[in-house]
């Protein structure tokens, strides 16, 4: 049987440009900074607390997807566990693609209400350690919202082994997905306030959520392929 090979690199990119998006990763750097002005001006503090908080959301990602990695890599599942998740994120991609039009109304993937309390309460003590612990807690909580591409990309790339290479490739997704958080601090450090970062994003967020439905329903696709071996994928040597 003919297997065609795609290259893993521009996959992930696209993936993680589209995932970066994300509003709910976005809302909650904005809650954060928004409450941050209001207890303190010092917008050095707001940006040091935003910086870590980020590194926070970064550093857990990238060790929960190189533990994943590792978890999936352990057990000879491939097929079925890529046809059920592929089958998932297909579906979950239509929930976002309905939230195009009718946001609010049915199931929407968001952070759970009863989380938001923990989260305003980690924004407001405004420590760096609380901007560390706010950080893992809502990489763990946000899953729902973010972790479908995230676990696409994984088992991507389970069949590669793991080396230098896909390491590489786990921090550069990783990177790309808080590149817009990056942006925002300095936006607000930088003069632009909070409430229009809230407009924008309000804005947009119905577009955002097109783009990962449609994002959602490709790798949903792709990973049934790949698990039943019509396609498979193959990365660029950097040698």
């Amino acid at each position: 049987m003919f297997v065609a090979e795609l290259p893993a690199l521009p996959i992930l990119i696209t993936t993680a440009l589209v995932d970066s998006i994300n509003p709910c990763a976005i809302g909650v750097l904005i809650l954060l900074l928004s409450t941050l002005l209001a207890l303190s001006k010092e917008k050095k503090k707001m940006f040091i607390v935003g910086m870590i908080y980020i590194f926070a959301v970064y550093v857990t990602y990238l060790v929960a997807g190189i533990g994943l990695l590792f978890f999936l890599q352990q057990f000879n599942i491939a097929e079925p566990l890529g046809i059920a998740v592929g089958a998932l994120i297909m579906v979950l991609g239509l929930v976002e693609i309905k939230d195009f039009w009718w946001y609010g109304h049915g199931f929407s993937l968001t952070i759970p209400q009863s989380k938001i309390a923990t989260i305003k309460k980690y924004a407001k003590k405004a420590t760096i350690p609380s901007a560390i612990m706010l950080g893992m807690f809502v990489a763990a909580v946000e899953l729902p919202c973010t972790g479908g591409p995230y676990l696409a990309i994984l088992l991507v790339l389970q069949n590669l082994g793991f080396n230098s290479q896909i390491l590489a490739y786990l921090m550069l997704y990783n990177f790309i997905f808080i590149l817009p958080l990056l942006t925002i601090v300095l936006l607000v450090y930088y003069g632009v306030s909070t409430e229009k970062v809230k407009e924008w994003k309000a804005s947009k967020r119905k577009w955002m959520r097109l783009m990962m439905g449609i994002v959602m329903i490709v790798l949903g696709v792709l990973l049934i392929l790949f698990a039943k071996g019509i396609l498979s994928v193959g990365v660029t040597s950097v040698s």
